[in-house]
């Protein structure tokens, strides 16, 4: 017996016996890979194998899905089922094929609301929504299930779908071990907790080495150049030939254009454009960056750029500059590809997409890759880049979420971006999250990444970016009406309020109210010390302090004309000026025969009187903090209850709910305005809607224009939707009117900007006709449509029965053409 083993207690030699036999499921897992397991992972899949939940977070790329795939393994030798989730349909569908091809189509399932395949297989592959509706609906799909892999856990800080994740991992039953892989946040240690309270036995792995090492340039005008210094100690010093190269270009005036025109390589002001405050730097093209990676051996490379024309504008550029970067052989299986991909879309509608000049750019190596793009497109162009036939894509940051689409090199931009409302820096989140992207496993020694230079970056502050891994994780949790029924018909109030308060959110909440605790008291004794250096011999010195700061706002709200308020609450006075001076002159009155106003020590007492004000006015702000982040949670799920009981979807029973039947359809409508459409069912104000009008319907239920969007004339459909609509519009003013007396959060008004071209698409107009109609992408029409179809199918569920026929049809009408292709292509 070896020493170390003979040393331990019978129990402890048990323990680890026990553990061994288990781990022997890691032993045969190893001998199906073709590679050695990273020391994260092993730790991960060790933990695993011994019956605990684990939380991975590393870096994009690192392996992480490795422990999910022992997760699977585990399962498989236990006779148990798994269910591996992702954020994203795409995902899904990504890992369902990967798994399918592993396992054999008949021990794995695909379930994301829009596939029903195979789903009481033994692997079963969804997104965390349709898992998060399995759960409440009691499905008996979750019997003998022993694992559960959440990829992508960090979508728990997304503030649209971050709490599904958060109701997974509260509700899913204790025996269930739970596989948390995440993106490198900061404050992994708290999500790992918490996870660990609530969860029981949970192993947190946390890794910050990157598989393949990144290397960071700079392109300055045409010329790339290393961000850092290399051979310094201090991995994260600036490279002095930058730096140098910076300083040179500030002391330089920049040539002023003629006529406003911007000097050569500017874009006419603004980010790396002529500002007569900045150097001048010129900058690369598109294409001549291409060209000077192709040279390096730095392809293939993803352009990460912050607009959907911009990447379209980027791909323009290199088809005008010649760029080629596929020989006649590649650009054949290109066109081959895509061609057996896209041969069920009509020839009108390939016309209108775009197709023949996207496939010319592809048949080069160059394609875009963002959110306005007819989603077969973008797949096409994942499959050929990660085929090593398409070289360099120019794509949004929605690329950096999730999807395997690793390069060599990636190339920003800039490191600000629009936001909407305005230019904002990137984070060093953000930076980490997209040049996560450079380096493939297994191919690159090492990746790269490369910011294109500008007048306005300080090498310091890019260095500081580049080098941070800041990225908390933020839950993003609150209960919704939907969340507030479904959890009273399962546990009833008090257990509700009590799971409600065991969130991420809550957990976090309750760690800040530990430091504004410690705030508070430290507050508190700077407090007592003024009060006590503020005592009067002749009086209480804090009474005649009150009278001072009463006067004192008095007389600034006569200098200025205007009532103000006094210690935060409205003087009992008229409005008229006569009252204000009155009130002053009896203050005036009563502070001349106050003792204190004969101390000689007056005006020392009063300096410390005016500290001791203003440190009581942050100490009730702190006492304020608190009470906000006290229970906060569990309050909004009262405030919720509240509403429902005035709106007869819930009633008392003792110190209970019981939920009635308005309350079990409400149960049953996911999404931001469960309360408008489940009010809108029962006031029946969409029973004489046709197909095409429900859909449109939906439409303005889930559409919200974009903000840089121009504002354009909003035709609604003839007959009577427009009346239709105004009685919703109705409805919706009086829950938010209710919402604000609750003291609940209210949303946004309906956006009838679609109804039109969604009633003529689903009347069948041709495509091109709705996408001017919408002034709209294939790719943005797309993802609308899918929304818009969710809600019709939870109509054609639990709706009464000619809205829900309607709805069935408008379902029908809308699911056509590359609509359906995009469901079932």
């Amino acid at each position: 017996m070896p020493k170390e083993t003979a040393e331990l207690s019978p129990a402890e030699r048990y323990k680890a016996s026990k553990d061994s036999r288990k781990l022997v499921a890691l032993g045969d897992f190893q001998e199906l890979l073709k590679f050695p397991l990273d020391e994260f992972q092993l730790q991960a899949c060790r933990a695993l194998a011994t019956d605990n939940s684990v939380l991975v977070a590393a870096p994009t790329g690192a392996g992480k899905t490795i422990v999910g795939e022992f997760a699977i393994h585990l399962a498989l030798s236990k006779d148990l089922k798994v269910i591996y989730t992702t954020p994203i349909k795409a995902l899904s569908n990504q890992k369902f094929a990967e798994l399918t091809k592993r396992y054999g189509s008949e021990r794995v399932g695909l379930l994301t609301g829009d596939n029903n395949n195979n789903s009481d297989a033994q692997i079963v592959v969804m997104t965390t929504e349709v898992l998060r509706n399995m759960i409440y609906a009691n499905s008996d799909s979750l019997r003998n299930l022993g694992y559960v892999v959440m990829d992508e856990v960090h979508y728990l800080g997304d503030r649209f779908r971050g709490a599904v994740w958060e109701e997974v991992i509260l509700h899913l039953p204790k025996d269930v071990k739970i596989v948390s892989l995440s993106a490198t946040v900061s404050n992994a240690e708290e999500f790992g907790a918490w996870l660990n309270e609530v969860r029981g036995s949970t192993e947190m792995i946390i890794s910050e080495h990157r598989p393949v090492p990144l290397t960071q340039h700079v392109m300055f005008g045409d010329e790339l150049v290393p961000l850092f210094d290399e051979g310094a100690k201090n991995q994260s010093r600036v490279n002095p030939e930058l730096q140098q190269m910076h300083n040179n270009k500030l002391r330089q005036m920049p040539n002023k254009p003629s006529k406003g025109r911007p000097a050569k390589g500017g874009n006419g002001g603004g980010y790396g454009g002529y500002n007569s405050k900045l150097p001048n730097i010129y900058r690369a093209s598109k294409a001549e960056i291409v060209d000077i990676l192709d040279e390096a051996e730095l392809l293939p490379a993803i352009f990460f750029i912050f607009s959907r024309a911009g990447c379209e504008a980027a791909v323009r550029a290199c088809i005008q500059s010649s760029v080629r970067l596929t020989t006649k052989e590649e650009a054949r299986q290109i066109r081959l590809l895509v061609e057996e991909k896209v041969h069920n879309i009509a020839d009108e509608d390939l016309s209108t997409l775009g197709y023949f000049e996207w496939l010319s750019a592809l048949e080069r190596g160059v394609g875009a890759h963002h959110a306005g793009m007819l989603p077969a497109f973008k797949e096409i162009v994942e499959e050929l880049f990660l085929r090593k036939l398409v070289r360099v894509v120019f794509a949004t940051e929605t690329l950096a979420l999730g999807i395997n689409m690793p390069a060599r090199t990636v190339v920003l931009e800039r490191l600000d971006k629009y936001n909407g409302e305005g230019r904002v820096q990137l984070t060093p989140g953000e930076y980490t999250q997209l040049t996560g992207r450079a380096g493939r496993r297994g191919i690159d020694t090492e990746g790269h990444s490369v910011i294109q230079w500008a007048g306005n970056l300080d090498p310091n502050t890019v260095a500081g970016l580049a080098s941070k891994r800041t990225y908390p994780l933020i839950s993003a949790f609150r209960p919704t009406h939907n969340m507030a029924v479904n959890l009273l018909e399962a546990f009833g109030r008090q257990r509700a309020r009590d799971v409600l308060e065991t969130s991420f959110a809550q957990f976090q909440a309750d760690r800040s109210v530990v430091g504004l605790a410690r705030n508070i008291r430290e507050k508190q004794m700077s407090l007592q010390g003024y009060a006590d250096s503020m005592q009067c011999h002749l009086g209480d010195y804090k009474e005649y302090a009150t009278l001072r700061r009463e006067i004192s706002d008095i007389e600034k709200a006569l200098a200025s004309g205007r009532v103000r308020a006094v210690h935060g609450k409205t003087a009992k006075i008229s409005d008229s000026r006569r009252g204000q001076e009155k009130q002053l002159n009896d203050l005036k009155q009563r502070i001349k025969h106050h003792p204190c106003h004969h101390c000689p020590e007056r005006e020392q007492h009063a300096r410390w009187g005016e500290r001791w004000f203003k440190l009581a006015r942050e100490v009730d702000q702190v006492v304020n903090q608190i009470e906000r982040h006290t229970n906060q949670v569990a309050k909004t799920f009262d405030r919720i209850c509240d509403l429902l009981l005035e709106l007869g979807y819930v009633e008392k029973d003792g110190d209970d709910y019981e939920v009635l039947e308005p309350g079990k359809l409400l149960g049953r409508i996911y999404g931001e305005r469960d309360l408008l459409v489940t009010e809108s069912l029962r006031a029946g104000v969409w029973r004489n809607l046709d197909a095409p009008s429900l859909a449109s319907m939906a439409a303005a239920l889930v559409y919200e224009a974009r903000r840089d969007d121009e504002k354009l004339e909003i035709k609604l459909p003839r007959g009577i939707f427009a009346e239709v609509l105004e009685n919703t519009e109705a409805i919706w003013a009086d829950i938010e009117e209710l919402s604000k007396a609750h003291r609940l959060p209210t949303t946004s008004p309906l956006d009838p900007g679609m109804c039109l071209p969604i009633y003529r698409w689903a009347s069948g107009s041709r495509l091109d006709t709705v996408l001017q109609q919408a002034d709209m992408l294939p790719g943005d029409f797309i993802r609308w449509t899918k929304q818009i179809i969710d809600i019709l199918d939870q109509l054609a569920q639990t709706a009464e029965p000619n809205i829900a026929q309607t709805a069935r049809e408008a379902v029908d009408k809308v699911k056509r053409g590359i609509v359906a292709y995009s469901y079932y292509g």
